[in-house]
């Protein structure tokens, strides 16, 4: 997809894990890093002498030994690290090898989920290359969830000449415990076993395997002080002799062990050396918010993946059986998200974060659902509990693994919800364990509603819509009620406006109607009275959607100003926040004015809930010239392609010369508050991309591309890392907003409640492909003025409508190959079909 050279893989660190498994960095120039795989964030870490080092031995026995990494580029002071007598001052670390020698010329290419670093070097008498990746299969969940990392050394033998060769992998225990050696599946291998207890918090076990021929197995570098056994390893290998076989009995803290395959290449000839690192770290506890039981001891649970194997010999095992069918089928489902027509850009941001899902971002709890924290920070996460305002953002689960999405919901309205309908907006751990402070925000509470109505639309399950209703219920009347819950007051007047307290994602309240929540709460309504219609609700349907008009009026009428929406507010009314005792955060005496609100602010999510109904199918929210308007002035406003003038006291994601679009801008002639709404100046990418994809649904596709552009320039590889968008943290989840860039584009509609899909791709452009997930089921679509073919990759569809712009001149359709009867309704073809492999339509000549 792109390839990254020289200074521009300074800051790569590529996620090679399973979802919900933790993960192990490769970086940029070959080195592994961040070593986040004990249940936690850990940003930076070296795990000791973990690398890859090849050796070639030519006719006249001179031998070439280089560690398999380019130059470090970063750092050379060294690395900044709190509370640790060294670091800062003494110079690139040592874990890095970056004092061996090593190959001079590199390039890191991704195509997700695979990532290849290439290697020369006028010194070494053969090319080199480094590829890993962790398979990644949409509805595959489980085979997307090993904790492994899969490596594939390949070598070249550019000379005239025969070369022996020999490619190493050590790897470092880092826990007190032994190293066996054993083998998976035939294979030679090192068992690393802690010697915690089983049911401990501190138990791990490692195994690095290697699938090569010829292999020698080191299960212990030499022990001894200072830098004997990296020494002795190196003065070893660089000789080109066998390596020692050296045992030790007694238990320690850390030893490295190394597998070596050699092997002989003829003049021009290039093979390949496979290795797996697997890790099992199975038992976690709520680190950042502790909860005792009876006993006094930490409340636990297991990560899923170590419900499905054993130990990492078992996850090894597993792999190694099935690595080629699951590179296969991750290589197609690269393949056909790679193949969309979209803007190169576009679809980098897309894809590029979908690693978020690979990172310590996720787990997966005992039960298989999905838990998440917002991002990432140095050593824990970053804001618990799959933040239903954050995660509104994230498409791309709900489209490539919807039953993890569906868990979620599942989780919010079990563990989430409270008797008055309240939902608090993060799950706390273990599962049913409730922390004191709970409370709810209107984008996450209305957020989760209009999630509950896409996931029943992709999977077209109403039994399971059914089985949550009563709880959607009571969650969206949580908004109407007034003597039970007076802090809030939310539309406790039934009038269709969003007024009182407002929690939001911005991590403060606003306390009057703005086109922001109030677009959230009127999706809601529409999600609502459309699901309460399919299950026999019409009292409510029609009460939602007297509701969605009353509110719609008062939104055109009283927040669009002419230009874009605003917030409708006093400032100077302290009683607004008074009546919720807020007046003490939120009234500015100084300036007489309340905090933290919009006003007249031109700001980036005014019409946000219209970008949720084009990719779930409710319609309009706004109407349709003022949301265009709207858009434009965020555009002339809020974006901007140089930020070195620009103030923002904030967190500072973008700068100097980076263009970004700012969250919040006052225009000429407008009253900026005093101190006006939070995080105002920032430019936060999962926003950015939301905007553009607004854009893009809206045909402003030339301001869709330079607002994404102005993203992923700063994600360039050299400033910051393109596999890690950072907001509160890192791998944060809410640029993952950028993969609804796919759906939108393609013009992708989906009702599996009805069977039906459909497709009204934005370009006039043919030919036209496109890649599309729904209902377990993703493959990609082709249009051309001949024909429709969709093929599917995986997973099947039971249709009965296909919504296609040239339904009309539709002549034949066939599935899976037999021909299929049908009738036209408008743009809509309706035929019966189960579609396993591909359909196709032929259209008329005009």
């Amino acid at each position: 997809m792109k390839t990254y050279k020289k200074t521009h893989t300074q800051e790569i660190s590529f996620p090679l894990g399973g979802i919900g498994t933790g993960s192990i960095g490769l970086g940029g120039n070959g080195v592994l890093q961040d070593f986040e795989i004990c249940n936690r964030p850990a940003k930076g870490s070296l795990n000791r002498h973990t690398f890859f080092a090849v050796r070639a031995k030519g006719q006249d026995g001179t031998c070439h030994a280089h560690i398999l990494c380019g130059d470090t580029q970063k750092e050379l002071i060294g690395h900044v690290r709190p509370g640790f007598h060294v670091g800062y001052g003494y110079g690139v670390e040592e874990e890095r090898m970056a004092g061996f020698p090593h190959f001079r010329d590199h390039s890191f290419h991704s195509r997700f989920p695979f990532a290849t670093v290439h290697f020369s070097d006028p010194d070494f008498p053969a090319k080199v290359s480094l590829s890993a990746h962790n398979p990644f299969i949409p509805g595959d969940e489980d085979a997307s969830g090993i904790p492994a990392a899969f490596f594939e050394v390949t070598l070249e033998n550019t000379g005239a000449e025969a070369l022996d060769l020999s490619v190493a992998f050590s790897c470092s225990r880092l826990f007190l415990g032994y190293n066996e050696i054993t083998e998976v599946q035939g294979h030679p291998a090192i068992f690393m076993k802690s010697d915690a207890a089983a049911d401990s918090v501190d138990y791990r076990d490692m195994t690095v395997c290697c699938l090569g021929e010829n292999v020698t197995v080191q299960p212990f570098w030499y022990r001894g002080g200072w830098r004997d056994g990296i020494t002795t390893f190196f003065r070893e290998f660089s000789s080109g002799k066998q390596l020692l076989s050296r045992h030790y009995e007694e238990h320690a803290d850390a030893d490295t062990a190394t597998l070596c395959a050699d092997l002989r290449l003829a003049a021009g000839e290039s093979r390949s050396v496979r290795f797996l690192l697997s890790w099992n770290t199975p038992n976690c506890y709520n680190y950042w918010l502790p909860i005792k039981g009876e006993d006094g001891r930490d409340l636990t649970w297991r990560n899923y993946y170590a419900t499905l194997w054993e130990n990492s010999l078992a996850s090894a095992a597993y792999a190694i059986a099935n690595w080629n069918s699951l590179a296969e089928r991750s290589k197609r489902f690269g393949d056909a998200i790679l193949s969309t027509d979209l803007d190169k850009t576009m679809l980098e941001a897309a894809v590029c974060n979908l690693a978020t899902l690979k990172s310590a971002t996720c787990f997966r709890l005992e039960d298989g659902s999905f838990w998440a924290w917002e991002g990432t920070q140095q050593n824990e996460g970053s804001c618990f509990g799959t933040c239903s305002h954050v995660w509104n953002y994230a498409y791309a689960l709900p489209f490539l693994f919807p039953r993890l999405e569906r868990s979620i919901r599942e989780n919010e309205y079990r563990y989430n919800l409270m008797q008055d309908g309240a939902m608090a907006f993060r799950l706390d751990l273990p599962a049913g364990t409730k922390a004191p402070d709970r409370f709810p925000c209107v984008d996450g509470q209305m957020g989760g509603i209009i999630k509950t109505y896409r996931e029943w639309k992709l999977s077209g399950d109403t039994e399971w819509l059914r089985s949550l209703w009563d709880k959607v219920k009571l969650s969206l009347s949580f908004a109407w009620k007034r003597e039970e819950c007076p802090e809030w007051g939310w539309d406790s007047d039934c009038d269709g406006i969003l007024e009182g307290r407002q929690h939001h994602t911005l991590d403060m309240e606003l306390f009057s109607p703005s086109s922001w929540l109030q677009g959230f709460y009127l999706a809601a309504m529409r999600a609502a009275a459309e699901m309460a219609e399919a299950l026999g609700d019409g009292a409510l349907a029609s009460k939602c959607l007297d509701l969605f008009e009353k509110g719609s009026r008062f939104v055109e009428k009283e927040l669009f100003n002419g230009e874009y929406y605003h917030q409708k507010i006093d400032l100077k009314d302290r009683s607004l926040a008074e009546r919720f005792q807020k007046a003490d955060t939120y009234w500015s005496e100084e300036h007489g004015e309340l905090k933290y609100q919009i006003g007249e602010g031109c700001e980036i999510d005014q019409v946000v809930a219209q970008w949720h109904a084009h990719l779930c199918g409710l319609g309009d929210i706004f109407d349709r010239e003022h949301r265009r308007s709207a858009l434009r002035a965020i555009y002339r406003y809020n974006y901007k392609k140089s930020l070195r003038n620009f103030v923002n006291p904030w967190r500072v994601f973008a700068l100097q010369d980076e263009g970004g679009t700012v969250m919040c801008d006052y225009p000429t002639g407008t009253h900026k508050p005093a101190i006006p709404l939070s995080y105002c100046e920032e430019c936060m990418s999962g926003f950015e991309y939301a905007f553009a994809g607004l854009l893009l649904a809206e045909g402003m596709t030339e301001e869709a591309r330079a607002v994404t552009r102005s993203v992923r320039d700063r994600y360039d590889g050299k400033k910051r890392n393109p596999f890690s968008e950072i907001e509160c943290g890192s791998n944060y989840a809410r640029p993952m907003s950028s993969f609804a860039f796919l759906p939108i584009f393609a013009g992708f509609s989906c009702d599996l409640t009805r069977g039906e899909i459909g497709f009204a791709p934005l370009t006039q452009k043919r030919p036209f492909r496109s890649f599309f997930a729904c209902g377990g089921a993703w493959g990609s679509v082709r249009l051309n003025n001949k024909r429709f073919i969709l093929s599917l990759a995986e997973g099947s569809l039971l249709l009965r409508r296909l919504r296609l712009p040239d339904a009309k001149k539709a002549r034949e359709l066939r599935v899976d190959g037999r021909r299929v009867p049908f009738l036209c309704e408008g743009d809509t073809l309706c035929f019966e079909a189960s579609l396993k492999h591909s359909l196709s339509i032929t259209f008329a000549k005009l």
